[in-house]
């Protein structure tokens, strides 16, 4: 059996350094609040507002380090209540996406584009995808046994790569759809 521990990944931000600066000043730097599961990211001290046509969501985290493009992640659930359309991708793949407003404590930047829904998907170093037989840019399933929850993800593309460790992230939608808990493990099915 093909084991993968499911974290629910929140809401939350990439900036770019430039974008940043805008939010919280010039001399301002990313403050580490707590280091995550994945290698060298992390959550921020820094909270931004999203602002989309219908409404806001205050206090969104920043994970850190910088990016290259700036790009909100959010549950169907938040992009429907802001007035968003929802567009599932994978982190980075921001062409025809729909952009926002974030406001932080030292000015406002509008996104042209950049906010999405992510695609679930696993990340695996290249020794774990060699152990389970995966590839990347692979879909496969992953069954979630839950007490009267249970289901099975279908769509869920595997991104290989030795700067990962081995997990698969879903949203917040997605892990109270299957009561996910704490340390909740997937079965992956090809």
């Amino acid at each position: 059996m093909k084991k993968v521990l499911v974290e629910t990944s929140a809401r939350h931000i990439h900036l770019t350094e430039e974008d940043f600066k805008v939010l919280f000043g010039k001399e301002a730097t990313l403050t580490v609040k707590k280091y995550l599961s994945q290698p060298g990211q992390f959550a921020c001290e820094e909270r931004v507002t999203v602002v989309g046509p219908k409404k806001a969501l205050a206090n969104v985290s920043i994970l850190g380090p910088f990016r290259s493009q700036s790009q909100v992640e959010l549950s169907a659930t938040d992009a429907r209540s802001i007035g968003l359309p929802i567009v599932v991708r994978e982190s980075g793949d921001l062409a025809d996406t729909p952009g926002c407003t974030l406001q932080g404590p030292c000015g406002e930047l509008v996104l042209q584009k950049g906010v999405i829904v992510a695609k679930r998907h696993i990340h695996a170093t290249k020794q774990d995808a060699e152990e389970l037989g995966l590839t990347d840019k692979q879909i496969v399933k992953v069954k979630i046994d839950t007490e009267g929850r249970s289901l099975i993800f279908d769509d869920v593309v595997v991104r290989v790569s030795d700067s990962y460790a081995f997990a698969m992230h879903i949203d917040t939608d997605e892990s109270n759809a299957a009561m996910c808990g704490p340390n909740q493990m997937g079965e992956i099915i090809k």
